[in-house]
């Protein structure tokens, strides 16, 4: 291995991290059989978990046809994009006896089968994790009915740290394999392998999220506002398709999510720690073998920290408390590991102090994700009292929380990168960003529990579901209620966590997008390059861009929740239609659920490429027409605005979520406008309602939006300076037929945003029953 730089030490060192990422995939094997053992419950509590599983897989097999062809010419593109830039220095260092076209064609080849193995894994993270959830939700049911609050909770947890351990294994296994490869020129596949994975979770987490919430909405707008009926009550048509739609959006949707935050801070912290190889040589290998190191340090640590998740009592708030105390066990556990590795093996430490910021940054959002969201925390109080003068308060209230949620956890992330420089005072700036990029890896440090407790909450609101939908005794059903109510905080809180990572990663791609743009630029005599002058914003041009990169999570944001809206119609229409049904209120006639499972699968299916297209075709545009510097402002603006439109959506919708939650744990008196049937519950349902699109949908669909944006300008930003460099009729003739291209589909896809909600009757039925 002396080709690639490595010593005897670091080679075996990235052996062992290959083999951490297996030990990852066994022990997710093994928590697999734990769930499994368990027995599934009574034959009405297998009915409807069913029809949840065969819902939940059809809509995940839909989606995969639809995005399959998409996926495939992007391979193609990306393969191709090597005969427009050649290859880099450092797949000449690798490959030194490959002559220039068979050198293009490995690096090719490499760039595309990386891109393919990205998507390849997220698909998996989000497929796998949400049959494991859907397996595990009966399952917890029927341990909150057999065997009681602490025997649930255990059982939630790690039926969802399964797809933590999924995400982390396959993470770190592609990462190792695409290093021990390509060596040093790593970073060329290693950003197909990111562009894959944030790709395929722009997909999964727009459709999932479109699916979940034009169900719940309209599950929750005609059964409890309307019809005054239970939340997941059998008779309402659309309660099934809301349990399919917390698996594919909050489970499918943010694993896949996660995967890529996960890929995304390795790839930018390697591609970094190459640039930092070329300034410091001294170092050699150090700065891009140990952000890998860390990350086994983080698997080991959350495998280790999943068994302490438990021992309760079943008193309010025990569930919150435990998964927070199996987090803190990580953390503890991560940084003593990786700051052994930092100060052993790279005997520097800064990278320790940038790994632990970053680590800090988790928990501190996690606290303060807990305070906005949590139902014992003063906020989501404020909005409980506001339901006693109506939906408007109520609104109003929860916006106001939203608002101030987003100034703090910007300020936390703005004091993260200033301790990054401060750290690296007096060093390139390249020291900074690479400083950032470790942050990123100490933020998912806890990779396992970070996706355990997200996947916790659409585990234990289906068994809620399905308790309700069984008639399970009361005890059962309190108990699962309340775990659900922590599972709103934990989501929220994984939310925030992948907010956070899209900014942090951001700018460490942000800094790679200067290094890789000044490269090429140096290469063809382009002086100065883009590091030597920055992105200087007095300059109109440069200007634009910015004022076009802040708009952009806005029209995304919109284009989601018109798209929730528009299926939302569509479900409440039908799900009166059946309320009119004879003996569908009545509860002697079954329901069509299958029929608003198909619903949701069409109108989710119609939105997902119209969102992903927005997102590659916005930056192209822009780099072509207004060139690289403004490109770089339009990275700037989308990463700003982004993180602050995000983390409002994520957190006031979840506060929303649980003050309506608090409402319904009230005893039930309408008289004095007390729980469920209350004015103030319906208050409280019009709030979460409002919250649902932006919380599951628009908030978290922009953090791989934004890592989106970023890698198709960090892969395209090279191949526009190379068109600048050559502009001959030929050159122009190109560049311009690809604006009119880009610009046709940019228009399509407003176009799409404006259409009118299609009749109902153009649903395809499929028979009654499930």
């Amino acid at each position: 291995m002396s080709w690639h730089g490595l010593t005897p030490f670091e080679f075996y060192a990235v052996l062992a991290v290959l083999g951490v990422a297996v030990i990852s995939l066994i022990f997710a094997w093994i928590l697999r059989a734990e769930v499994m053992r368990h027995p599934k419950g009574t034959p009405k509590m297998q009915e409807v978990w069913e029809a949840i599983r065969e819902g939940a897989e059809a809509y995940l097999r839909r989606q995969l046809m639809s995005i399959l062809p998409f996926m495939g010419l992007l391979s193609v593109l990306l393969f191709l994009s090597v005969y427009i830039v050649p290859p880099s220095p450092e797949a000449r260092e690798v490959f030194p006896q490959l002559d220039e076209n068979t050198l293009r064609l490995v690096m090719g080849l490499g760039r595309a089968v990386a891109f393919i193995m990205g998507a390849g894994f997220s698909l998996a993270v989000g497929q796998l994790g949400m049959r494991m959830a859907v397996q595990g939700n009966i399952r917890v049911a029927e341990a909150a009915r057999t065997q009681g609050y602490d025997a649930a909770l255990r059982l939630a947890y790690r039926a969802g740290t399964i797809t933590g351990m999924l995400t982390n294994g396959l993470g770190l296994l592609g990462g190792s394999i695409i290093f021990l490869i390509f060596g040093i020129a790593a970073p060329d596949a290693l950003l197909g392998f990111g562009f894959g994975g944030t790709l395929l979770a722009l997909f999964m987490r727009v459709g999932g999220g479109i699916y979940t919430k034009a169900a719940d909405v309209g599950a929750d707008l005609v059964g409890k506002v309307e019809m005054d009926v239970p939340e997941d009550d059998p008779r309402n048509a659309a309660v099934v398709a809301d349990l399919v739609g917390d698996n594919v959006g909050d489970c499918a949707g943010m694993a896949a999510d996660i995967f890529e935050s996960y890929e995304v801070t390795m790839v930018s912290a390697m591609i970094l720690g190459l640039a930092l190889r070329a300034v410091d040589p001294q170092h050699s290998m150090v700065w891009i073998i140990f952000p890998l190191l860390a990350r086994a340090v983080g698997v080991i640590a959350s495998i280790l920290s999943t068994y302490t998740v438990g021992g309760v009592t079943g008193r309010r708030g025990d569930a919150l408390r435990a998964i927070s105390r199996g987090f803190l066990i990580g953390a503890v556990l991560s940084f003593l590991g990786f700051a052994t590795i930092g100060f052993l093996y790279a005997r520097d430490w800064r990278v320790v102090a940038s790994t632990t910021v970053g680590l800090i940054l988790s928990l501190v959002i996690e606290r303060l994700t807990d305070y906005f969201t949590s139902t014992e925390r003063a906020p989501v109080g404020e909005i409980e009292k506001a339901t006693r003068a109506g939906p408007a308060t109520t609104i109003l209230s929860g916006l106001a929380v939203g608002y101030e949620s987003t100034v703090w956890a910007i300020v936390v992330i703005a004091l993260t990168i200033a301790t990054s420089t401060l750290i690296y005072w007096g060093l390139p700036p390249v020291y900074v960003l690479y400083g950032v990029s470790l942050t990123g890896i100490g933020l998912l440090m806890l990779t396992g529990n970070v996706v355990g407790m997200d996947s916790y909450g659409p585990v234990t609101d289906n068994a809620g579901g399905i308790a309700e939908m069984a008639g399970l005794e009361e005890r059962a059903q309190e108990v699962l209620a309340d775990l659900d109510a922590v599972g709103n905080t934990t989501k929220a809180t994984t939310k925030g966590l992948a907010i956070a990572t899209a900014v942090i990663a951001a700018v460490a791609l942000f800094g790679s997008y200067l290094t890789d743009v000044s490269k090429v630029q140096a290469q063809l005599g382009q002086m100065p390059t883009l590091q030597d002058i920055g992105i200087r914003i007095d300059q109109p041009l440069v200007f634009v861009g910015l004022l076009l990169g802040g708009a952009l999570p806005w029209l995304f944001s919109s284009f989601a929740i018109r798209a929730v809206s528009r299926a939302a119609t569509l479900i409440v229409e039908e799900v009166r239609r059946q309320f009119r049904i004879p003996g569908v209120l009545e509860g002697t006639v079954k329901p069509d659920y299958a029929r608003v499972v198909t619903i949701c699968t069409l109108a989710a299916q119609k939105e997902l490429l119209s969102l992903a297209l927005l997102s590659v075709a916005t930056p192209l545009v822009v780099g072509l027409v207004l060139q690289v510097e403004a490109l770089g402002a339009f990275l700037a603006g989308s990463i700003l605005v982004g993180q602050l439109l995000a983390v409002f959506m994520a957190n006031a919708g979840a506060a929303w979520d649980n003050a309506k939650k608090r409402v319904e744990n009230e005893p039930r008196d309408p008289a004095r406008n007390l729980g469920k049937g209350s004015e103030r519950h319906k208050a409280s349902v019009v709030g979460d309602t409002v919250g649902d699109p932006l919380k599951d949908t628009a908030g978290p669909a922009i953090n791989p939006m934004i890592k989106a944006v970023n890698l198709v300008s960090v892969l395209a930003a090279p191949i526009i300076v190379q068109f600048r460099g050559a502009l001959t009729a030929g050159t122009l003739l190109a560049i311009g037929a690809a604006v009119v291209v880009l610009l046709a589909v940019l228009l399509w896809v407003i176009w799409q945003s404006k259409r009118e909600v299609p009749e109902l009757a153009g649903a395809p039925a499929s028979g009654s029953g499930q």
